[in-house]
């Protein structure tokens, strides 16, 4: 990773919070929004392949360009997304043991907040960030606070969706913008400990 320090996610940033909040949630196999995943996963720059798919991005038209993995930049890439998905699955884990701590109230007045057009993606971070707030305080204290806020975010996501698949997409784009703001110095190491 680089080690220059940053005030903001720069794109390989944001790739690995895209990456790491997508297979979040595609590690719940029995939720109700896979159909509004399986879309929000084709409008990702890089989708993420299951199975033996190639690798594809989306090109400026839109349609996706199929590619095989050469050299060593790519091969690196290849096996840092092999990394956060291992990771998205292990903190889907964690997340689903924390689940029973998540009143449904909390999960109806924030899906509440996402349904309100009005409100901005500011005011759409901090309400997230007012109910993880009141989450953490009740998490044993085993897992790190980063850690568990990094789940509790995307376990909040996936709580988000399951209540209101259509609204998939925009606590998708929160989670990750709130990760990216609060979380990013964390996640970084996360990934790099996992690489090294």
């Amino acid at each position: 990773m680089d080690s220059k320090v940053s005030n903001g996610a720069s794109l390989q940033d944001e790739r690995i919070t895209d990456l790491l909040v997508f297979g979040f949630l595609q590690s719940c196999p029995h939720a109700s929004f896979h159909k509004e995943l399986e879309a929000l996963g084709h409008e990702l720059p890089v989708y993420i392949p299951s199975g033996d798919e190639l690798q594809t991005e989306l090109q400026t038209d839109g349609n996706r360009c199929s590619y095989f993995v050469q050299g060593a930049a790519e091969t690196d890439s290849e096996s840092r997304e092999a990394v956060i998905r291992d990771i998205a699955r292990q903190l889907a884990l964690i997340g689903d043991r924390m689940e029973c701590g998540i009143r449904p109230g909390l999960v109806d007045s924030l899906a509440a907040q996402f349904r309100n057009q009005s409100l901005s993606e500011e005011d759409r971070r901090q309400g997230l960030a007012a109910v993880l707030q009141q989450l953490v305080q009740s998490c044993p204290a085993d897992v790190g606070q980063e850690k568990t806020l990094l789940v509790l975010t995307m376990l909040l996501a996936k709580k988000v969706a399951e209540h209101s698949p259509a609204l998939l997409r925009d606590v998708f784009h929160t989670a990750v913008n709130f990760i990216n703001q609060n979380l990013l110095t964390y996640l970084r190491n996360l990934v790099q400990n996992e690489m090294d």
